[in-house]
């Protein structure tokens, strides 16, 4: 996972502009906004990544804690909510240090496919212990093994073509073909899960686990799933 962290926290273009990376961040936040238990929740987005729309976020629930393991994202974050006073920033040291039932609803989306299925189960496991009684675990975007880089590419060209920024995003994937993310993607692979992997991954931690349906974000060839704990 270095290699990933090392990543993202440098500069990259996995965005093919600045209108993609508004619309993907807007849409990711309205979506999750939609798991949020209440207006007193304490909420953990782990792997949020820059997390543009998360003041939207915010005013859904009491507390929000913004994770990534990316040093330069976290100071972003940081700086970006610093006049929100219900946004925490953590590193994912800082998470683990947190008391048992920590959180009604944690977010992990877009994160396991650079995660090995051994670190993933640690977190499940960990994001088990920081769930209240009653609180639930979202893993979303979730790549099945069947979901190729063309699939993906063409679900961001059907979002470009919505969104009006088409001709940007036909640019941006020649550019993405020859990119540091694509050479790692190559190098590293993605971790890719067969929907009953998941399922057993969460009920093997004690969760009470789920398929729920739309995906989060755009890409609707890709999976989310719920884990809640009952005890």
């Amino acid at each position: 996972m270095a290699d990933w962290i090392s990543f993202w926290n440098g500069s990259h273009a996995i965005y093919v502009n600045d209108r993609h990376k508004a619309v993907h961040y807007r849409a990711i936040a309205r979506d999750l906004a939609g798991y949020v238990p209440g207006p007193q929740a304490r909420v953990l987005d782990f792997g949020c990544g820059e997390a543009l729309a998360s003041a939207e976020l915010a005013g859904r629930c009491g507390r929000l804690v913004l994770s990534d393991a990316a040093p330069a994202v976290r100071e972003r974050l940081s700086e970006r909510f610093a006049d929100v006073p219900s946004i925490e920033v953590m590193a994912p040291e800082e998470v683990s240090a947190l008391p048992d039932g920590s959180f009604d609803l944690i977010i992990c989306n877009s994160v396991a496919q650079y995660l090995s299925r051994d670190l993933l189960a640690q977190l499940v496991a960990e994001w088990h212990r920081l769930l209240a009684p009653g609180g639930r675990l979202l893993i979303a975007d979730i790549i099945p093994p069947h979901v190729s880089a063309l699939a993906d590419a063409a679900a961001l060209l059907k979002l470009a073509a919505r969104e009006k920024f088409l001709l940007s995003a036909v640019v941006g994937l020649a550019r993405t073909a020859v990119s540091p993310y694509r050479k790692l993607r190559a190098e590293l692979g993605l971790t890719t899960y067969e929907e009953a992997e998941i399922l057993a991954l969460l009920r093997n931690a004690g969760l009470d686990a789920r398929r729920v349906r739309p995906n989060v974000g755009h890409n609707q060839q890709r999976m989310a799933f719920i884990g809640e704990r009952t005890a």
